[in-house]
C-alpha cells in the first residue's frame, strides 16, 4: 500500500449562509433547521431537488447518455465487503491523514465542481473558507464563477483545477496566473477533450452560459428560495456572475455569447511536460483510468494522479474508478494516488483506502449541502462523513487509516478486480 496514510449577508430574504459550522456557528447562532433532517450525504440530494431550479439541479445531478458510468460508480462499492477485527482497543483512533506533507483532519476533501456559484451563494469562495475551517482540501474548478485569486485568499487549503487547450500560450498564461494567485497545488483535468453528450441538460433546459427563456423564468418563479436567496442576492450584491478564469470572460446569463473551450482535443503529454517544467508546486492530473497513463504521469515527474471518470459526466460506460484503482496504484509505484467519483459513505472511503488510494474527494453532495444551507451545510456534510469514517474505524478494529489494507476487504459478489490487475 502506498505511503501517506497517517495519521454575507445581504438585504434580500434568504437562508442564513453566513454561519460557518455544522452544528452551530462560532457565534452560537442556530444552524438552518433543514440540517436536522440530513443524516447522510445522500439526504442532501432530494432537498436540493426541491430548492434548485430544474435546469440547475439537472446539470449537477446528471451524467451523460444512459447514466451507466454514474450508476456504476456507486454500484461497484457494493461488490466489496469489510472484514472487521474484534476485541481491539480503538480508543486512540484517528482519521487524520497526511497528504503531500500536510496533515488534514480527514482522508477526504471537496472535489472541483464547475459553476458552483450558480447553485450556492458565492460558490467556491464559500467552499474554500469552509474547507480551510474544517482543515480539509478543496479543489477549485477552472469553470468557476469566482476569480481564482479570491478563492485562494478565502482558504489556504484550496487547490486549483484547470481545463486547458492543447496550446502553449493559454497554458502558460493559466499556469502563471495560478502561481501569482498563491496556489501551491495544480490539477490538470485530462478527460474533457470534447463536451460529453449530456442529453439531460437539453431535456432540462440547461445551457452554458444560461440563455434567458420563459421556461428558465418559470423555473425561477417556482423556486423562490433559490431566486431570492441565491440568484437575486448575487446580482444585488455582486452583479452578474461570469466565468472568471478563462480567456473569454463570459457572463452566466446571456442570449448571445458562447463559451469557447479551445482545442482541448489537442492536449497531450507534451503539454503536461511543459506544465511540469513551469509549475514549481505540486502537480497532478485528474481523469486517469488506465495504469499506463499513471506510469507515464510518474515518469513525467508528476506528484500524483486522481483516478476519476468525471463523476460519470463525460464518457458513458467509462469504467468506475474503484474498479481500476488497484492496477493504477501498482503502476504508480509510490506516487500519490487519489480517487473521486461515487464516494457517499465512510465505508466507501475505507474501501478506496484499502485498494491503495491515499485520499479521496467528494463532489455532488457537498454542492447540494452548500446550496441548501451555505457554510453550515458544508460543515454538516463534512461532519457526517468524518463521523462515519471514525465510527467505521472503531467497528473495524482500527486505530489508524494505515491499517485499512487489502486484507481487510473481500468480494461481496463479483469483484474480480480485487485479485486481478488491469
Amino acid at each position: 500500500m502506498p505511503n501517506g496514510k497517517q495519521e454575507l449577508t445581504g438585504a434580500l430574504p434568504t437562508i442564513d449562509h453566513a454561519a460557518p459550522t455544522g452544528a452551530a456557528s462560532a457565534s452560537g447562532s442556530r444552524p438552518p433547521a433543514v440540517l436536522g433532517r440530513m443524516l447522510a450525504l445522500e439526504d442532501f440530494e432530494e432537498e436540493a431537488r426541491r430548492y434548485l431550479p430544474r435546469p440547475v439541479f439537472g446539470f449537477i445531478s446528471g451524467g451523460v447518455e444512459n447514466n451507466v458510468s454514474r450508476h456504476n460508480n456507486r454500484a461497484v462499492f457494493d461488490e466489496i465487503a469489510l472484514v472487521p477485527r474484534m476485541l481491539v482497543d480503538t480508543s486512540a483512533r484517528s482519521i487524520k491523514t497526511t497528504l503531500f506533507g500536510r496533515t488534514y483532519d480527514a482522508p477526504f476533501g471537496i472535489a472541483p465542481m464547475g459553476a458552483s456559484a450558480m447553485a450556492a451563494y458565492r460558490g467556491d469562495v464559500v467552499f474554500a473558507r469552509a474547507a480551510a475551517e474544517a482543515n480539509v482540501p478543496m479543489i477549485m474548478s477552472g469553470s468557476s464563477l469566482m476569480k481564482l485569486e479570491e478563492v485562494r485568499a478565502a482558504g489556504p487549503t484550496a487547490w486549483y483545477q484547470a481545463y486547458l487547450p492543447g496550446e502553449d500560450g493559454p497554458i502558460t498564461q493559466m499556469v502563471e496566473r495560478a502561481a501569482r494567485g498563491g496556489f501551491d497545488t495544480l490539477v490538470l483535468t485530462v478527460d474533457g477533450q470534447v463536451p460529453g453528450n449530456r442529453e439531460n441538460n437539453v431535456r432540462n433546459g440547461y445551457s452554458t452560459p444560461l440563455r434567458p427563456s420563459l421556461r428558465l423564468a418559470w423555473d425561477g418563479i417556482i423556486r423562490p428560495r433559490w431566486t431570492f436567496g441565491m440568484f437575486l442576492r448575487t446580482l444585488f450584491l455582486h452583479g452578474m456572475p461570469h466565468f472568471e478564469n478563462t480567456a473569454q470572460r463570459v457572463p452566466l446569463l446571456t442570449g448571445s455569447v458562447k463559451r469557447e473551450r479551445g482545442p482541448r482535443d489537442k492536449l497531450s503529454w507534451k503539454h503536461v511536460e511543459l506544465m511540469r517544467r513551469m509549475w514549481k508546486g505540486r502537480f497532478l492530473v485528474k481523469g486517469i483510468l488506465e495504469r499506463d497513463d499513471a506510469r507515464i504521469a510518474r515518469e513525467s515527474g508528476l506528484d500524483g494522479v486522481i483516478v476519476s471518470n468525471h463523476g460519470g459526466r463525460n464518457l458513458d460506460s467509462a469504467v468506475a474508478p474503484l474498479r481500476v484503482l488497484p492496477g493504477i496504484v501498482e503502476a504508480a509505484r509510490g506516487m500519490t494516488v487519489i480517487m473521486d467519483s461515487g464516494i457517499r459513505r465512510g465505508t466507501d472511503v475505507l474501501k478506496a483506502l484499502a485498494l491503495g488510494a491515499n485520499f479521496v474527494f467528494v463532489g455532488r453532495p457537498m454542492l447540494y449541502a452548500a446550496a441548501i444551507a451555505g457554510p453550515a451545510g458544508i460543515h454538516h456534510a463534512i461532519k457526517l462523513l468524518k463521523d462515519e469514517v471514525d465510527r467505521d474505524m472503531a467497528l473495524m478494529g482500527m486505530n489508524s487509516l494505515a491499517e485499512m489494507t487489502p486484507e481487510r476487504i473481500v468480494p461481496a459478489r463479483g469483484a474480480d478486480f480485487l485479485t486481478e490487475r488491469r
